[in-house]
This record gives C-alpha cells, structure tokens and sequence, in this order.
C-alpha cells in the first residue's frame, strides 16, 4: 500500500504548465492588440492655405536654377547662358544668403546640373539642394 501512496505522491508534485501557457499566450495576444491603441495619437495641423504658400515662396531667400533637358538655364524665372552662370549666381547670392535650389529636368544631363553645382561652390553658396523638376 505504500508504493500506491507514493505513486499518488509523485504524480502531484510535478505542475502542469500547458494551462499557464495557454494563459500567457492569450494575454499577450490581448496586450498585442490593444496596444497600438492606446498609443494612437492625432497631430493638430494647420496647413497654410494657397494663398499664403505663395506669399512665402515669394518671400523665400531661396535661389531657384531651372535646368532644361535642352541644358539651358534660368535663374528666378530668367533666362542666363552658361557663360553668365558663375556670374549670375554671385548676384544673386548677395541678395538672398539662404541657398540654392537646382531644379533638374528628367531628361537634363548630369554635365549641365553638374556645372550648376561647381558655379555654386566657385560662388561661395553654403547650401545647394537638387530636385527634380
């Protein structure tokens, strides 16, 4: 009868673990769904309307270069060959100090955004930007 009792002693002391498991596994799946909840969070934006977009850009102290696929310059809106570009960024560089925007056409070539950027540094520009146009 003791080796009964033992045997009945033995089987209690081991704990089963695959209920706390099955607990656990269910818990974190809660936290996992819950979570990007909690931390959702609206930004109050407001965005400037056209009108005021406008304004700024042109009030911006930005120097704008167009490069055409063609490799033609313009500098603000106006019309420079690629002798007067070194010369035309200088003058325009003393008047607005905050950099230089070159806006690359797709199809341009690397030899006429390349220039831009040469003539920029020659010029003494601190800060030049590349996008496409």
């Amino acid at each position: 009868m003791s080796t009964k009792k033992r045997k009945q002693r033995d089987a209690f002391t081991e704990i089963n673990i695959t209920p706390l498991t099955d607990i656990f596994l269910v818990l974190l799946i809660i936290m996992m769904v819950i979570a990007p909840m909690l931390d959702q969070q609206g930004l109050n934006l407001t965005v400037p309307s056209q009108h005021e977009a406008e304004k700024q850009q042109k009030e911006s102290k930005i120097i704008t270069i167009d490069v055409s696929q063609a490799g033609q310059y313009s500098i603000d809106g106006q019309d420079i060959s690629s002798d007067s570009l070194l010369n035309a960024i200088k003058t325009a560089y003393r008047e607005k100090k905050d950099g230089l925007l070159i806006k690359a056409a797709q199809e341009s070539t690397h030899e006429a955004v390349v220039k831009v950027m040469d003539a920029a540094q020659t010029a003494g520009v601190a800060s030049v930007s590349v996008m496409e146009n």
